[in-house]
């Protein structure tokens, strides 16, 4: 398997002109990503902390661009990666916004963690679901089938945070205090 360094990661992120803030939320979305897979790997050694934080470091590669465009930046930058040669970064990447299954009691998987730490961050700022959710619902969710996919998406993510902190040693609303700031911006 073939992952990038966090220094390639940040020399594609520099080449693709990400906005810095959304440079910043992505830097959080690894930090937590990272936290995350320390402590599910004490259950799930399998786990690839690399894989997961260079998959959150990029989760947003093309979000940039989208807002010029109009793609799903979700699928294009799965492929931007796929077509780079790290087809695990790509699926990750691809599912970061809506997973393609969520099993209860299957282990803990990168997809599931990048997926999930994404909705914890709040531009740069780990918040709560709820928070979280009021910022997705307020953005987003102008339209009716936008509103049903969020209201799915939601009802997901609820499950997977039960999934993910069945086996941790803290709680939800103690993430942001579990973060350390290992991955920096560079």
């Amino acid at each position: 398997m073939k992952i990038p360094t966090q220094k390639q990661c940040f020399a594609l992120i520099r080449t693709m002109g990400m906005m810095d803030h959304i440079v910043d939320h992505s830097v959080m979305v690894s930090n937590i990503a990272l936290c995350l897979c320390r402590y599910v790997k004490q259950n799930t050694p399998s786990i690839n902390e690399e894989l997961a934080t260079a998959a959150a470091l990029l989760h947003d590669i093309t979000k940039t661009r989208s807002f010029h465009t109009g793609e799903i930046h979700s699928e294009t930058g799965g492929q931007l990666l796929e077509n780079l040669g790290y087809p695990e970064v790509g699926d990750i990447i691809r599912q970061h916004v809506t997973l393609d299954c969520c099993e209860t009691f299957s282990p803990v998987s990168e997809q599931e963690i990048v997926n999930y730490a994404d909705k914890r961050v709040l531009h740069d700022t780990v918040v709560s679901l709820s928070e979280r959710l009021e910022y997705i619902r307020v953005r987003y969710g102008g339209h009716k089938d936008f509103q049903d996919r969020i209201s799915m998406m939601w009802q997901m993510t609820m499950k997977l945070e039960k999934k993910i902190f069945r086996h941790l040693p803290f709680l939800p609303s103690q993430l942001p205090q579990m973060v350390e700031p290992d991955i920096r911006r560079q």
